[in-house]
């Protein structure tokens, strides 16, 4: 496991092994996604979105109206 320690000013230097894991550097950009109260998982953000297209393949196409009525029915707006 690595760690790394926060400055004053709350930066952090990312150890080299998980750079070199990431394929960072510098100037790339990377997120933290908060995955649990307490967890948070970084995740490198290398890709322009452009270039992921077509990463997720869509099992059927769905209208705006139906994605308005899927959150409507979760919220329980129905």
């Amino acid at each position: 496991m690595s760690t790394a320690t926060v400055t004053s000013k709350g930066q952090i230097t990312i150890p080299s092994t998980i750079r070199s894991a990431f394929n960072v550097v510098a100037g790339d950009r990377v997120e933290f996604v908060r995955t649990a109260d307490d967890r948070f998982e970084v995740v490198a953000v290398t890709q322009e979105v452009g270039q992921m297209r077509g990463m997720i393949k869509a099992k059927r196409t769905v209208s705006i109206d139906e994605m308005n009525q899927s959150i409507r029915a979760k919220a329980g707006q129905s």
